[in-house]
């Protein structure tokens, strides 16, 4: 076995020992062979060596340098190896170890006597330190016998001022007195230092008592005889330094004294404390509050809030009978009394609000407990809002009855007057002084969105929680039944409306209905998405991921659909007479091309009559653009099945329906305008009409040299189907005879090109088509919306869309719905058995020819 090479690389350390011992240096070796990094590349240095072919003539003295260099790296190394055996003479190693040992035992004794000299310097010093304590534990001595000198002297100098009752000199002794004691907390088990502190509290106590007196004093004085205002403000100054809670007590204490004549006259079972009296309550606050200000209110400190305080508990007595009379109202509770009750109450608060220039939850924090913060009193509504949502249900139900149910079915004359500038937002409606235009939407829709904006508006000045939630799933409610009760019954045409002419076979008002319920709906989802982002602005966090709305707009995008189709329908029953007479004409009885067939006239007439009179009503033009995808479409579809349904066509017939469909096709070209154009379309009616042409020329072909004939059918058509060529041969009117003939020798001519498909966009081509697409019925009412030019094509012209996945077994039905080998499959010829038997039958059991 071979040995395996393994670079191995070299420590740095080990790298520098070895150029230390060879006396290299690295920044000035020009000897690339002395490099002794991880660096090193034979190849590079060969290279070095040998440039060119040229310098392989120095090929010996390169051997010889090398040679020469390897004998002195040689005797080098076994200098050094001889120096190294001297160096590791046994006695030589003994005498370095027994150095050794002495140096350890020098550095121990060194060690042993730092120690010894530290014990010395620490003797020396200890009377030091001690004194040095001595001096500290003195001062500290001294500067605490100071302080509780000063915080006696300071004591009793407060107890003198009590009894004179000096207030703002009380404040600052008790200021200096609680200062003082809090640095003697820690020393409370001394049995003096407990005595004054037993001192401190009692003064206190005092203090507080005495301030209890004052001030209730003050607050029922009569106010008609004259009192010392300084002496309350000083006493205010004391209640500070006592501490947050006395002042709180004292507020509390006012406040409660201010508001017993408010509970005595405001109850609630009495007639003042009634809802419909609430206006009283919010006078007598602002009586009270304005006498607060002039009077009593002035001798407290600012940063006391005395008037917050007065307005928080206010509040909470005012909210406690609010809750207590709706919970009695009950189901006489009127929406008129609560709206009113609570907008005299909103605005009252917000008249506080602003007064203080302070948010109301602001107020109500500050000036509450610290236990529980206050509730404005507009918040007891809250439970009972659900009147007021039902009062909304209640007349959305009124507004829309007019215009629900089957029997109601307004024409464009029911509503030919324009919503108002006061119940529509759209601005595209005229008001100037000129006869007012046909409307774009149904007044309904608008006056619709507009109850639905003012109510959402009232609804959250109200609130933004529980009941602007219930109110959006009333308007969702009442979008459906929108969708479902007032636009679908508008879509169905009465059953005793007939057509009124056999020129004019579309019926006009059909149409505008039907664009004038394209562009309600259409305002109808697009405003239910704008409304569905404006309660979300609104309602509170936790209700914003329930609020949707899009079943909603789906169901108006469903109208948009069958509206759509209405459309379709009309255009359809307008060109339903010329296609019946181009269905019907004989085209053996032709001799000679003329022109465009008349029946032509009729059918680009009557297209561009249903067009023209759709793209200006319809408002929005993407879905003027899905009308003209379905509607090319459907034409092309309706002018393959006449084309099928005359047949025989003959060449003559095929020249003939050729031109026609170059004239149908330049008109199909022309009818989206410069507006409404798209490449989409283009590129779906140049699809379709490409593969009508090619049928219409394979037609023209002579069948006479057949294999001429079969070879221009697979060149255009593009497949080898049985079935697909006998189409051919049953749209040509060929002889029964000649096709049995035709046949055989397609079998044999395709059977040796492999290459060809099994299918083709004849596969889908039914040669039974109906009389009639049935476009607009509920089957087919329900399409999503914008459709692409291309699945219109796909969905209704499917006789002559891209063929299924594999052709139909040879003389089987061709109804788009064999299945077969996978599309893009080569054929395998005479692989069925079955294509025989039924070619055989056909053959035995065909008429002959007429």
């Amino acid at each position: 076995m071979q040995g395996r090479h393994t670079d191995v690389e070299l420590p740095q350390e080990l790298v520098l020992a070895i150029q230390r011992v060879l006396e290299l240096k690295p920044e000035r070796n020009d000897d690339p062979l002395d490099d002794l990094s991880n660096n090193f590349n034979p190849v590079d240095i060969l290279n070095q060596l040998f440039p060119d072919e040229a310098s392989l003539a120095r090929l010996d003295a390169v051997q010889a340098k090398l040679a020469q260099d390897e004998r002195e790296l040689q005797a080098e190394i076994d200098a050094l190896q001889e120096a190294l055996r001297r160096d590791q003479d046994p006695g030589r190693m003994q005498l370095i170890q027994e150095m050794i040992s002495d140096l350890l035992g020098q550095m121990s004794r060194i060690r042993e006597k730092a120690s010894e000299s530290e014990a010395v310097v620490r003797n020396i010093t200890k009377d030091i330190q001690a004194l040095d304590l001595a001096k500290k534990n003195l001062i500290l001595s001294m500067t605490t016998l100071k302080r509780l000198q000063m915080l006696v002297n300071a004591l009793t100098q407060l107890e003198d001022q009590v009894k004179e009752k000096k207030y703002a000199e009380v404040a600052h002794s008790l200021a200096a007195v609680k200062q003082l004691s809090a640095s003697f907390k820690s020393y409370t088990s001394v049995h003096r230092i407990m005595q004054v502190w037993k001192r401190i509290q009692q003064v206190q106590g005092e203090i507080r008592s005495q301030l209890d007196a004052e001030f209730d004093t003050f607050f029922l004085q009569d106010l008609s005889k004259p009192f010392k205002t300084i002496q309350i403000t000083d006493a205010c100054a004391v209640v500070d330094v006592l501490g947050l809670d006395v002042r709180i007590q004292i507020i509390e204490r006012y406040v409660a004294l201010e508001l017993k004549e408010y509970r005595r006259i405001f109850r609630a079972s009495d007639e003042a404390g009634h809802l419909d009296n609430i206006a009283r309550r919010f006078a007598w606050f602002r009586r009270l509050l304005a006498s607060h200000e002039t009077e009593i209110g002035r001798v407290f400190p600012a940063e006391w809030q005395v008037g917050w305080w007065l307005f928080t508990k206010f509040v909470s007595i005012t909210r406690d009978d609010l809750s207590t009379l709706l919970s009695k109202a009950g189901q006489s509770l009127t929406v008129k009394l609560l709206l009113e009750t609570l907008q005299q109450t909103t605005e009252f608060e917000l008249s506080m609000a602003k007064k203080w220039a302070t948010p109301l939850d602001e107020i109500l924090k500050v000036a509450s407990p610290p236990i529980a913060q206050s509730q404005s009193m507009s918040s007891a509504f809250e439970p009972h809002l659900g009147v007021f949502v039902d009062a909304q249900d209640k007349a959305l139900a009124d507004m829309l009855a007019p215009h629900r149910g089957s029997k109601v079915r307004s024409s464009v004359d029911t509503a030919s007057k324009p919503p108002t500038t006061t119940s529509t937002p759209r601005p595209s409606l005229s008001t100037l002084d000129e006869p007012e235009p046909a409307p774009i939407v149904l007044p309904s829709s608008t006056e619709l969105f507009y109850f639905y904006a003012q109510s959402l508006d009232q609804c959250a000045k109200l609130s933004t929680g529980q009941a602007l939630f219930d109110l959006c799933g009333i308007q969702r409610k009442w979008l459906k039944i929108y969708a479902e009760d007032v636009l679908s019954p508008k879509l169905k045409r009465p059953q005793t409306q007939a057509r009124k002419s056999i020129d004019s076979r579309f019926d006009k008002a059909e149409l505008q209905q039907a664009c004038l319920l394209i562009n309600t709906a259409d305002y109808c989802q697009t405003t239910a998405a704008e409304l569905e982002e404006k309660i979300k602005e609104k309602v509170d966090e936790k209700f914003k991921e329930k609020v949707k709305l899009q079943a909603e707009r789906d169901l108006f995008m469903s109208i948009i659909s069958v509206a759509i189709n209405i459309q379709l329908r009309e255009l359809e029953s307008a060109c339903d007479g010329a296609f019946n007479t181009m269905s019907r004409v004989n085209w053996r009885a032709m001799n000679d091309v003329t022109g465009h067939s008349p029946f032509l006239d009729d059918i680009t007439q009557a297209t561009e009559q249903v067009t023209e009179l759709i793209k200006p009503l319809v408002e929005q033009k993407k879905y003027s653009r899905n009308f003209l995808d379905k509607a090319s479409s459907l034409l092309l579809m309706r002018f393959t099945n006449a084309l099928v349904k005359s047949r025989p066509l003959r060449e003559i017939g095929a020249e003939q329906l050729l031109i026609d469909l170059g004239v149908f096709k330049s008109c199909l070209f022309k009818l989206p305008g410069e507006t409404l154009s798209t490449s989409s379309y283009t590129r779906s009616l140049t699809k379709i009409t490409t593969r009508l042409e090619a049928l219409l020329k394979v037609i023209i072909t002579p069948v006479d040299p057949p294999e001429g004939f079969i070879l221009n059918y697979t060149l255009v058509i593009g497949d080898a189907s049985f079935s697909n060529f006998q189409k051919i041969l049953d749209l040509k009117g060929t002889p029964k005879m000649e096709q049995n003939s035709l046949l055989d020798s397609f079998l044999t001519i395709t059977s040796t090109k492999t290459d060809l498909e099994n299918t083709s966009f004849l596969t889908s081509l039914d040669m039974d088509p109906p009389a009639s697409l049935a476009v607009g019925s509920p089957a087919t009412s329900r399409i999503a919306l914008p459709l692409s030019s291309a699945s219109a094509a796909e969905s209704v012209f499917s006789a002559l869309t891209s063929p299924p996945l594999s052709g139909p077994a040879t003389g089987s039905s061709n109804d788009g719905s064999a299945k077969g080998n996978e599309f893009g499959q080569k054929r395998e010829v005479f692989s069925d058995i079955r294509r025989f038997v039924t070619f055989g039958l056909r053959r035995e059991t065909q008429p002959p020819p007429s």
